[in-house]
């Protein structure tokens, strides 16, 4: 039986996960994961009146657990980049899969939802401002993948060669990784409304994603490159910082991902709306009844 000593797996000393400092009975089987903290508290005005069973912050991460028409869910926020998805993608698990008491892996084990609602950056002209996008797969620029086993076993890696191959992907930086959401869970979440798409979660905001301030980028036409690029009718519809640790560790640990974001640039157009907010309001609402 696998075991955890307590530099690997850190647990506090009231029972709780380090990071996340909720303790295992805070857990949901289904899970939505945002990035603002205070957006936590925008999905659980949605829980049904007397339901909220935990509402705990530590840094960035903020969990309420509740439930919305009887759907028992845990709403937990990640902060920005695939490195806290790291953190939160493990200590998630560990509170399905690890007995915290013994520190030793569960026998049978549980397998959450995760889906992630968040904000995206358009590639292409036929995706308007306010464009509900579900990414059905994802497309990592941020190397966390690399150092987990079985990376590679499940990866597209006819898509990843072609993409490097195609928009001349700077040779010093982590290898591009792609992988799959969970097709019931697109399914479900996209229904017949939503745009399905390749998504690429990029490890910042800036260079990047190919956006130029004072520092001039390594491939200046590099979004003009992924716009342009395509594999077996598949193309890049959009930017953001989280999906592929989402899809890939979820993949890796025997959970279902996915990632549902609203598109808040148009990075073809060269535009943006800040005021963004009731529509992120509306795909909150959107998800919970189809969670």
């Amino acid at each position: 039986m696998k075991t955890f000593p307590s530099s690997q797996l850190i647990i506090n000393a009231d029972g709780s996960a380090f990071h996340l400092h909720i303790r295992p009975e805070h857990l949901a089987d289904k899970v939505i994961l945002v990035g603002d903290q205070d957006r936590v508290n925008m999905v659980a005005s949605f829980f049904d009146e007397g339901s909220i069973e935990c509402d705990i912050q530590s840094r960035e991460f903020h969990t309420i657990t509740g439930k919305y028409h009887g759907k028992r869910i845990s709403c937990v926020s990640t902060g920005i980049g695939t490195d806290n998805i790291d953190i939160v993608m493990n200590e998630l698990d560990a509170l399905a899969n690890i007995d915290f008491a013994t520190r030793t892996e569960k026998p049978v084990k549980r397998v959450l939802e995760i889906c992630r609602i968040g904000t995206c950056g358009a590639m292409q002209d036929d995706i308007p401002l306010g464009t509900f996008l579900v990414s059905q797969k994802s497309i990592g620029f941020d190397g966390v993948l690399a150092f987990y086993k079985g990376r590679d076993e499940i990866a597209d890696l006819g898509f990843e060669k072609a993409l490097v191959d195609f928009i001349h992907y700077p040779e010093k930086a982590a290898r591009p990784y792609i992988v799959a959401a969970n097709p019931e869970l697109v399914d479900r979440i996209a229904g017949t409304d939503m745009v399905r798409g390749c998504t690429i979660a990029a490890n910042g905001f800036y260079g990047p994603q190919g956006r130029v301030l004072r520092c001039d980028i390594a491939v200046p036409d590099i979004n003009e490159r992924i716009s342009d690029f395509r594999y077996e009718g598949q193309r890049i519809t959009n930017y953001e910082m989280e999906g592929s640790a989402i899809a890939g560790l979820s993949l890796l640990m025997g959970h279902k991902a996915m990632t549902v974001c609203c598109v808040i640039a148009q990075r073809k157009a060269e535009a943006a709306n800040t005021d963004y907010k009731p529509r992120i309001v509306e795909l909150v609402k959107t998800v919970l009844e189809r969670f």
